[in-house]
């Protein structure tokens, strides 16, 4: 323990003075520290220090923590433990970004109130999605934290996250996929592979992580088939590795059309010729990569004179391209590996704007009768037009009798 008398100082003009630190702020866990001065003996000082320590702050016990040590002491290692690699390398540098703000605040003190200032702060520097993101992470670290008995409530769940907005879904018609890839000189060894790449992606749906981890032995040229069963975490050319998929449901087996059959079987004999790898996606014996794609689809669609999409709006445009040609719904679930189809419907819905007069048209005229030419109930009067309407009496054909006989049926 410190004492008294190393904390008096006496000043250049003879008083005496003091620094103390007199506890931690409960809210932001920074040492709280005070200065007297003035003092005309050691003494007056003394008895002055004395009583601030014995008044001052309390709180910010050993069992609080700031919001930045639980993250490094007790979430990020939780954490991790829980999702895939690549989704945690992405996630570590929200934490260092996003939330250094509460880093120093004893995280059973953060706020409703805080919380909705920086949400606003975020809304204001990002996009909406990107802020609802990264709040369920926030919300995730409150959450662990009341498991852990250093919170008894979620702060981020009483202020709520911002509501969702419906993204436009970006995707390439046939017409300017047709335009792009007429421009691709087949003959040529990178163009090939850039154009087998596209074409993959357009005609098959794939996450472009499921399509660079690819291997031959996963292409059944006898069946016609693909099979996803992996997606492809990449580092660099030195350091990837393959990862199971993002859903039980992307694991499938997707059906390919002829012509993609041959472009595949045509790109197999070709890349040997250059190099020996067992990546269907690959020019130089390691995986391509989502840069590379996204170069090449720069370059081409200012070429072509089509707007410019992002890598995973090549899956879109496969939605897109089976909703066009009328295709069930719940085929293009099982291609896309959907987990639902709620899922499906909520993305691609939207690009069925006509389908309910389509819907109208195929209704019409199919069904086909031809009505009665006599009356075949017993008309009854209504009580309230005076006129002969229909209630449900069926006539029974006269079996010797010439009074008429009814029966009743349910409506």
């Amino acid at each position: 323990m410190t004492k008294t008398t190393e904390v008096i100082k006496k000043a250049k003009d003879g008083t005496y003075y003091f620094r103390a630190n007199i506890g931690v702020d409960e809210r932001t866990g920074k040492r709280v520290q005070k200065r007297r001065s003035g003092f005309k003996t050691m003494r007056e000082a003394k008895t002055a220090y004395r009583d601030l320590m014995a008044n001052g702050v309390k709180e910010g016990s050993t069992d609080q923590i700031t919001f930045g040590d639980f993250c490094q002491q007790f979430f990020i290692p939780w954490y991790e433990g829980h999702v895939k690699k690549a989704t945690f390398d992405s996630r570590v540098s929200v934490f260092r970004k996003q939330f250094k703000g509460f880093n120093k605040y004893f995280i059973n003190k953060i706020t409703p109130v805080d919380i909705q200032k920086w949400q606003i702060m975020m809304k204001s520097q990002v996009s909406n999605s990107y802020t609802r993101l990264v709040q369920c992470l926030l919300s995730l670290v409150f959450d662990r934290a009341i498991v852990l008995g250093f919170c008894e409530e979620n702060p981020t769940k009483i202020v709520g996250n911002l509501k969702k907005e419906k993204k436009k879904v970006d995707f390439w018609t046939k017409a300017e996929f047709e335009k792009v890839i007429s421009l691709m000189d087949l003959n040529d060894y990178y163009q090939r592979f850039n154009f087998t790449t596209i074409w993959l992606l357009f005609m098959t749906g794939a996450r472009i992580g499921e399509a660079t981890a690819l291997q031959w032995e996963d292409v059944d040229f006898k069946a016609g088939t693909i099979r996803i069963n992996k997606t492809l975490y990449y580092l660099n050319a030195f350091n990837y590795e393959f990862t199971s998929p993002k859903t039980r449901a992307s694991a499938r087996t997707v059906p390919l059309d002829k012509k993609t059959l041959e472009y595949l079987s045509e790109w197999k004999e070709i890349q040997a010729s250059e190099v020996k790898t067992d990546f269907v996606l690959s020019y130089n014996g390691v995986p391509t990569t989502r840069g590379s794609l996204s170069q090449v689809i720069n370059v081409y669609s200012k070429a072509a004179n089509v707007h410019r999409i992002r890598v995973h709006a090549l899956r879109h445009s496969h939605a897109s391209l089976l909703i066009s040609i009328g295709e069930n719904p719940l085929i293009i679930k099982e291609r896309l590996g959907h987990e639902d189809i709620q899922t499906t419907l909520g993305t691609y819905g939207h690009l069925y704007p006509n389908s309910n007069f389509e819907t109208a048209q195929h209704l019409n005229g199919l069904v086909d009768f031809t009505p009665a030419d006599h009356s075949v109930v017993v008309p009854t009067r209504n009580q309230f037009t005076g006129k002969k309407h229909i209630t449900g009496a069926i006539s029974v054909p006269a079996t010797g009798n010439t009074e008429e006989k009814s029966q009743e049926t349910p409506v």
